[in-house]
This record gives structure tokens, C-alpha cells and sequence, in this order.
């Protein structure tokens, strides 16, 4: 029987831990360690020093830093001043930034010394006008800022961050997540992926995004776990992360577990300590990986969410059992179902809208009561995907509604087209999309970026494509990169490539 936890607000549960694990290490990064003890007095006293500059319980607090102590003592102390915390993408242009501070006014905007330009030309465009605080390690300023006198516990909001969706289908929406959200994703992240006292996870997937703020910094630093934060994504220095510290635990996205598998033999021998590797953010090939786990001699599971949900709700335990293909079943305290247009529920097996139920649902968004209505069927939120459900509960994503591809008028999954190409072995990335066709509707367009060495043409991948695909599903056009395009978390934009990217190969049937 699974242990009910009762759920208070972040900082009461991070205290909670401080208390049991005063000592023990919370956070290893480039500057050294931090340990629970001195985790809670930094972000007290800069508590203390961001109700100084002006943030009141209720109010919200931006911030725009890369993965380092300086985001991990922020985020808990804009929470200890009983205010909301809104992470911005550290790739965001500064219209993109502007919209997010003029929609939610936060009170400071807190920020590293190398975002000042992308700030001040914001800051141009925006009629908001927060206070700027600057966040660096290095200097005297932070060093004053976490010397500051503490704040005592503050009342808070319920609302404990707002984090903007990608804004695919038009403007960026801002989810509010609350305390009792984020710390019930985190209770159920911890066992579902079943870590365990001791473990260390390393996180280089951006903590401004939904799957690494809860997954490797909230759920460890809730059980008294250390984090090991890493500003960017290169192998060399992600390997030495974690061999100086002692990761057991890895999260990357597909891309980033493609990268990695083109390692060399001495960087692979490494990550013997590390004994779980997580998946999110995108559909995982099962080429990809089976080729990982066998490189690298470790686990390497897949889970999947939505920011909305905080955003995990399915993973692939473990200790199994895991059925290939699938994104697992509901996350501890998750329910799920599968729906159609109506909002009806739909018999096991069949396709539909992933529909999900549970406390780490979203309040809403941020003054869009409309679009937060459109988003649910009474209290079940509508992913936008398109998935089924097996009789055993293991989710199996089929692709999103607005990536489905309706060519002759057939439907075309472009996940499954993706495994196809993936199970080439000169196949590093694959994205499909649908282009607009006068006589077809929407024809099938892959976009392919190939292994490092490797030689094949357009051609010979559309030959391999209709030995494993249905006529309907073959690319129509096929389309070679260097690399295709993505996201800050490393995640492939199709939206990106629905524009027309340039191309150095291409082949048309017509």
C-alpha cells in the first residue's frame, strides 16, 4: 500500500527535508557543493532581500538564469517570500520576453549578468516595468543577497509558479501551477522512476522547462536527494559532471541520448555509476533506445507529460515490466483516460484524445479563463494527444492531433514513420510533417539528419521507408539536414520545418 503524503506548500516540504538532511548534499555545480543546511539559509536571506526590493506575498518574481545554484536558490526564495516564480527560456527573443512580462507583470525580474542585453531590449517593448535584480555567483552582489537577513515563512500564494506553454498554436499561455501541483508530481516522479536515498540526478535539460524543474530539482531536493546542475548540454562536460560528482541518475531528451550514443569508448566508460537514464519531452525510438541501453549498460526509461500536468503523468517503471513502444502507465496518483471529440470515454485499444485526471492538473491559465474551459472535459485535461490505452493500462502515444497527417484522406501518424526511419542505422534525427497539397490535401515530408560518417541518399531511405510502411505513408519528400532544428530543451521543432527549412538533398514523386 502506498504511503499517503500530505501535501503543504514547497518551502514547508523543503524545510521538512532540511531538518533530516541538514548535512547532506543538495547541490553540486562548477562552484563547488551546497548542502541542505545551507541550501535553506541562502534562500531565506535572499528571501528576506527580494521582500526588501519590493515582492509581496501574492506577487510574481521572473527569472531568466541557466541551470546553477544561482536558479536553484532563486526559485525557493521568490517561493519563501510567498510569491510566484515565472522561468523564461533562455532562448526567447526579446518580443517573445516582453509578451511574457507585460501578461504576468511580474514585480522583479531576476537575471544573470549575460542576459542583460536580451533584458534592456525587452524591457523596451514591454509596458511592464519590474525591478531588475542581477544573479552571479562570482560576485560580491549575490554573495550580499544570500548574507541578507531572512524572511520568516511567509503565507504564500496558492499559485507557486507560471510556466508558458511553447505557444505552438499561437500565443504562449501561462499555466499556474500550484504548490499542492508541483509537490504531488514530485512524490509521484520519486516513485515512479523509483530513485532511492542516495541517488544524485543530474540535470541539463533547462530548469526553466516544465520536466526538468520537477524531475531533477524539486523531486530530489523534496526527498533530501542532492541535484547536480549543468548550464549546457555538451557531452565532454556533461560526462565530467558526472564523474566528479557521482550522478546516478540522468534525464535527456531523444535528441540528447542520440548525441550521446556517438561518444567515445573512454567518455562512455564513465557513466558505469550512472544506473538510470530518464526520457521526456518527446516519443523515444525504440532503435534509439535499445542502441543506448546497450552502449551504455544502464536503463534508459521513458516517461511523458505536459506542462499543464507538472508535468509527468506516465512512466515506463524500472523494474518493469515495459512494453516497447509504450510511454508506461499513470504515474502514482494519476488517472488517465482516453477520449473522443465529444468527450465520450473510449474502449481500451482504441485511438483518441489522452485525456488526464489527478493533483497535478493545472488551476487554469493566467487570465484566459476561456482557453482553460477549451482545455478540459469537465475536471480531465486534454493533452492534444493522440493515444490508446492497452488493457493493462500502458499508454501508447500515437502521435499530437496537430502533427496528424491526413493525405488522399487517410490518416498518416508521423510517429510511426519516424520509427521507421529511425531503425536505419544511418538515421541520427527524424522529424515527419505534413505539407499542403492541392490534389492530395497533405502530403507525408520527412526531414532527416544523418549519423556522423555515415552516406545515403533520399532515395535509398524512401526504398527502406516502403519496405516497412503502408503506400499512404512513404514520404512524399524526404529531406536531409546537417541538423534539425530545436528548442532549448533540446526538443525538435516541427514547426520550424513546417516552414519550408532549407534543404541540401531533396526527392519529389509527384
Amino acid at each position: 500500500m502506498e504511503e499517503t503524503i500530505e501535501l503543504a506548500d514547497i518551502p514547508a516540504r523543503f524545510r521538512g527535508c532540511v531538518a533530516s538532511h541538514g548535512g547532506a548534499p543538495a547541490l553540486f555545480d562548477e562552484v563547488g557543493v551546497l548542502d541542505y543546511a545551507t541550501l535553506d539559509r541562502a534562500s531565506d536571506a535572499m528571501a528576506g532581500a527580494l521582500a526588501v526590493a519590493g515582492l509581496q506575498p501574492g506577487g510574481r518574481a521572473a527569472l531568466l538564469c541557466a541551470n546553477g545554484r544561482e536558479f536553484v536558490i532563486a526559485y525557493l526564495a521568490i517561493l519563501k517570500a510567498g510569491a510566484t516564480v515565472v522561468p523564461i527560456n533562455l532562448l526567447q527573443s526579446d518580443r517573445e520576453i516582453a509578451y511574457i512580462l507585460d501578461d504576468a507583470r511580474p514585480t522583479l525580474l531576476l537575471h544573470q549578468p549575460a542576459f542583460a542585453a536580451l533584458v534592456e531590449a525587452a524591457g523596451a517593448r514591454s509596458a511592464a516595468t519590474p525591478r531588475r535584480i542581477e544573479l552571479d555567483a562570482a560576485r560580491p552582489d549575490f554573495a550580499a543577497l544570500i548574507a541578507h537577513p531572512p524572511l520568516s515563512p511567509q503565507p504564500g500564494t496558492e499559485v507557486a509558479a507560471v510556466l508558458y506553454t511553447s505557444g505552438t498554436t499561437g500565443r504562449p499561455k501561462g499555466a499556474m501551477l500550484s504548490h499542492a501541483n508541483l509537490i504531488a508530481n514530485a512524490e509521484g516522479s520519486w516513485q515512479g522512476f523509483e530513485l532511492v536515498s542516495g541517488d544524485r540526478v543530474l540535470a541539463v535539460l533547462p530548469l526553466f522547462h516544465a520536466f526538468a524543474a520537477t524531475t531533477a530539482m524539486l523531486t530530489p531536493l523534496l526527498h533530501g536527494v542532492a541535484m547536480i546542475p549543468v548550464s549546457r548540454f555538451e557531452p565532454r562536460l556533461v560526462t565530467q559532471a558526472i564523474a566528479r560528482h557521482g550522478a546516478t541518475v540522468f534525464l535527456g531528451v531523444p535528441s540528447m541520448y542520440g548525441v550521446l550514443l556517438r561518444h567515445a569508448e573512454a567518455l562512455v566508460e564513465q557513466w558505469h555509476g550512472v544506473r538510470l537514464c530518464i526520457s521526456g519531452g518527446a516519443a523515444l525510438p525504440a532503435a534509439l533506445m535499445r542502441a543506448f541501453e546497450t552502449r551504455f549498460a544502464t536503463r534508459l526509461v521513458e516517461g511523458a507529460g505536459a506542462t499543464e500536468c507538472s508535468p509527468v503523468f506516465t512512466v515506463n517503471r524500472p523494474s518493469g515490466p515495459r512494453k516497447p513502444g509504450s510511454i508506461g502507465p499513470a504515474l502514482p496518483g494519476v488517472e488517465l483516460t482516453v477520449r473522443d471529440r465529444a468527450g465520450q470515454v473510449l474502449p481500451s485499444g482504441e485511438i483518441g484524445e489522452l485525456c488526464v485526471r489527478g493533483p497535478n492538473v493545472m488551476l487554469g491559465y493566467l487570465g484566459l479563463p476561456e482557453a482553460t474551459g477549451e482545455s478540459f472535459h469537465g475536471d480531465w485535461f486534454r493533452t492534444g494527444d493522440l493515444a490508446r490505452i492497452d488493457d493493462d493500462g500502458f499508454v501508447y502515444l500515437v502521435d499530437r492531433i496537430k502533427d496528424l497527417v491526413i493525405t488522399n484522406g487517410m490518416n498518416v501518424y508521423p510517429r510511426v514513420v519516424e520509427e521507421a526511419l529511425y531503425a536505419h542505422p544511418a538515421v541520427a534525427e527524424a522529424a515527419v510533417v505534413g505539407d499542403p497539397d492541392p490534389k492530395h490535401g497533405e502530403v507525408v515530408v520527412a526531414h532527416v539528419a544523418l549519423a556522423d560518417g555515415s552516406e545515403v541518399t533520399s532515395g535509398e531511405l524512401r526504398a527502406w521507408c516502403r519496405e516497412r510502411l503502408g503506400t499512404h505513408e512513404v514520404p512524399r519528400r524526404l529531406v536531409l539536414h546537417e541538423a534539425l532544428p530545436k528548442n532549448a530543451a533540446g526538443k525538435i521543432l516541427k514547426r520550424a520545418l513546417r516552414r519550408g527549412a532549407a534543404a541540401p538533398e531533396a526527392v519529389t514523386d509527384g
